[in-house]
């Protein structure tokens, strides 16, 4: 059961005090609890005690780099992660990422953006409790148990590496996955720098439950990422 804004507790973490102060005010308005932390050490320890339901993080701390921290999270929690970057941080944010990170605002960020990925983040995280045997988004039904894929009722034929892919993305819903990590996840690690398989599949995946595929509506490109796999409608 979904529960309210005033329900879910968020912890955002920055050396910036008027980046919390910012960040607790436009979200205690909209009903969410939130707890703030300056430093990264401070920031695993709540994480570990406190549970939060999402995480903010900004990337540039002083004692902790964002990175490691969501490298450490991911030991022991499937918090989701919202990462907080400068424009001039993209190698980081792709690190963040493959760290465990779900996904990212870039600094200055816009509140509606802001609250629409803090919406999105938070029933990600509520979906991951309940590990769903059949997903089902916008016409599109994966049988995780009988491993069928059906489009508006069609059944589908994938192969077995385009359904191992399209389950890898569907099981992370709204959360950029990086290039690398899908092809580790998917591929092997042995094959963590094959992008170019990736994008083969990922066309020819699209072919086949994309509704128009020159338009992906289901697996769309974050430049410069990798893939998102989107449940929700676009931000």
């Amino acid at each position: 059961m979904t529960r309210s804004h005033a329900q879910h507790g968020i912890l955002a973490v920055d050396d910036e005090p008027h980046v919390l102060e910012a960040l607790a005010t436009i979200l205690e308005a909209r009903g969410y609890r939130v707890r703030t932390a300056s430093r990264g050490a401070e920031a695993l320890k709540a994480i570990s005690t406190e549970r939060p339901d999402l995480v903010l993080l900004d990337l540039a701390m002083p004692d902790i780099d964002g990175v490691d921290v969501c490298r450490r999270v991911r030991a022991f929690s499937r918090v989701p992660i919202l990462v907080l970057s400068a424009l001039s941080d993209e190698p980081r944010k792709v690190k963040a990422l493959d760290a465990g990170a779900d996904d990212y605002v870039t600094k200055p960020f816009g509140v509606e953006e802001l609250l629409a990925r803090v919406r999105a983040a938070v029933r990600r995280g509520e979906a991951q409790r309940d590990d769903a045997a059949v997903v089902r988004v916008s016409g599109l039904e994966i049988d995780q148990i009988a491993r069928t894929v059906r489009v508006d009722g069609g059944e589908v034929h994938l192969t077995p590496t385009q359904y191992e892919l399209l389950r890898f993305l569907a099981n992370n819903p709204d959360r950029v996955l990086t290039q690398r990590t899908i092809l580790v996840n998917v591929f092997g690690p042995n094959y963590d720098d094959a992008v170019d398989n990736l994008r083969t599949f990922v066309a020819q995946l699209r072919s086949k439950i994309e509704r128009d595929p020159a338009r992906p509506q289901l697996i769309v490109t974050e430049p410069g990422l990798g893939y998102r796999f989107r449940s929700l409608p676009a931000l």
